[in-house]
C-alpha cells in the first residue's frame, strides 16, 4: 500500500493525474487498522488532504481473513517512523456512494478504479451503479494467479512444494482469495471485464524489490552518507520487513515483489490509451502481447481454512484466450521504467514534503 500510494499521489504532482480518494477494506489486516495505515501513509507523503473512507469490514458472505504472517498484526509492520494521522476519516457518508460521486464528477471515459485489495468495495460499486461501468475508462486490479507457465516468473513455493500457482493457497492469491464471489461478479461482468486489467502474480513476481532496489529507494541518487528522508527510511524499513517475511514464508531470497504498485503503473502507461497518447515517451510499456485478452472465472466452491482438503481451489483465478475483448493480464513489464517511474514518484514526494516544511 505504502509505494502504491506514493505513486498515484506522485502522478498528481507531476500533473499527470489525480487521486479523487481512497476507500479502505479488508484484508491485510482489519478495516480499523487499513484505515488508520492509509491515512498515516498520506500523512508521510505529505497528502492528508486526499479523502479516506473506511469500506467494507468483511467480504460479501465470508469471514474477513487477514495476513499478519506476511504484513504484521498492524498491516504495516516494520517502522515505527509513520506519523499519526492528522485528518480524521470520512464516516458521515457511505464509501461507495462517494466512490460514484467522485467518479461521475469527471468526464466520462477519463477516470480509473485502482484495487490493490480484496475487491469487496469494488464489486459494490458496480453492482449499486451499473451505469459506472460505461463511465470509467478501465478499472486497474492487483490480484489473481495464473500459473501453468503463464510467464517464467519466481513463484512463490513452500517446503517441499514442486510448484504453486498462488500465495495463501496452492491455487489462490490473497486478495482474490479473501472475497472470490466478489471478484467473480467483477470478471463475469462482460462490459467490466472488457475495462479490467488484472496484474496477477505472475507478473507482480518479476518485480523483485532486490538489495540494490532497495538501496536505491534508501538513498536516491544522493551519497550513501547523507541522511535519508524520513519518507525513504520508512518505505526502506517495510520493505525489509515485507523481504524476511516472504523470504520465510516463500523462499523468494531475491527480495520481495512489489504488488500493489504494478495496478497504479497501469494508468500511467500504454494500457491506458489516453495516457499514452498524451505522453507516449513517459508510457510505461507493458506486454500484453498486442492485445492479447482473456476471459476469467473464479472459483467460489470451497472454505477458508488452512487445508487444501477445506479450500479446495477455491479463489482459483482460470484465465481462458479469448477474440476480441476480454480482460487484460500482462505477462511483462519495462522493468528499468518502472523502477524509474516509482523512484521519481519517491522524488515528488520528498519534494511535496520539503515544501510543507
Amino acid at each position: 500500500m505504502y509505494v502504491k500510494i506514493i505513486l498515484t499521489s506522485g502522478s498528481k504532482l507531476c500533473h499527470k493525474g489525480e487521486l479523487l480518494g481512497i476507500t479502505t477494506i479488508h484484508g491485510n489486516a482489519s478495516l480499523e487498522n487499513t484505515t488508520y495505515n492509509a491515512r498515516s501513509i498520506l500523512e508521510a507523503i505529505g497528502r492528508p488532504d486526499i479523502p479516506v473512507y473506511p469500506g467494507s469490514p468483511k467480504p460479501f458472505s465470508r469471514p474477513a481473513l487477514h495476513a499478519p504472517d506476511i504484513h504484521g498484526e498492524s498491516g504495516l509492520d516494520g517502522t515505527d517512523l509513520l506519523p499519526k494521522p492528522s485528518v480524521a476519516p470520512i464516516t458521515d457518508e457511505n464509501p461507495i456512494l462517494a466512490m460514484r460521486n467522485a467518479l461521475l464528477a469527471q468526464p466520462k471515459g477519463t477516470p480509473w478504479v485502482v484495487a490493490t485489495g480484496t475487491l469487496t468495495n469494488v464489486a459494490l460499486l458496480f453492482a449499486t451503479f451499473p451505469e459506472l461501468v460505461d463511465h470509467i475508462q478501465g478499472l486497474s486490479i492487483m490480484g489473481g494467479a495464473i500459473g501453468g507457465g503463464f510467464t517464467d516468473a519466481p513463484m512463490s513455493r513452500l517446503p517441499g512444494e514442486q510448484s504453486r500457482i498462488g500465495n495463501v493457497t496452492p491455487w489462490a492469491e490473497f486478495n482474490i482469495y479473501c472475497d472470490p464471489e466478489s471478484s467473480e461478479s467483477i470478471f463475469s461482468n462482460p462490459a467490466l471485464a472488457a475495462k479490467t486489467t488484472m496484474a496477477a502474480l505472475d507478473l507482480t513476481h518479476q518485480v523483485l524489490a532486490t538489495e540494490t532496489v532497495q538501496t536505491r529507494i534508501l538513498h536516491g541518487g544522493k551519497d550513501s552518507s547523507d541522511t535519508p528522508t524520513i519518507i525513504r527510511q520508512i518505505l526502506h524499513a517495510l520493505l525489509t520487513f515485507f523481504a524476511a517475511t516472504y523470504e520465510q514464508v516463500f523462499g523468494l531470497a531475491t527480495g520481495p515483489p512489489l504488488h500493489d504498485p504494478l495496478a497504479v503503473a497501469v494508468i500511467l502507461s500504454t494500457l491506458n490509451p489516453n495516457f499514452a497518447s498524451k505522453y507516449p515517451l513517459e508510457a510505461l510499456n507493458f506486454d500484453d502481447r498486442g492485445g492479447e485478452r482473456f476471459s476469467v472465472h473464479i472459483v467460489t466452491d470451497g472454505q477458508h481454512g488452512k487445508d487444501v482438503s477445506i479450500t479446495g481451489q477455491l479463489g482459483r483465478s482460470i484465465a481462458t484466450s479469448v477474440p476480441g475483448s476480454g480482460v487484460t493480464i500482462p505477462r511483462g513489464v519495462d522493468l528499468d521504467a518502472f523502477w524509474k517511474l516509482i523512484l521519481d514518484c519517491l522524488q515528488l514526494a520528498d519534494e511535496c514534503n520539503s515544501r510543507r516544511q
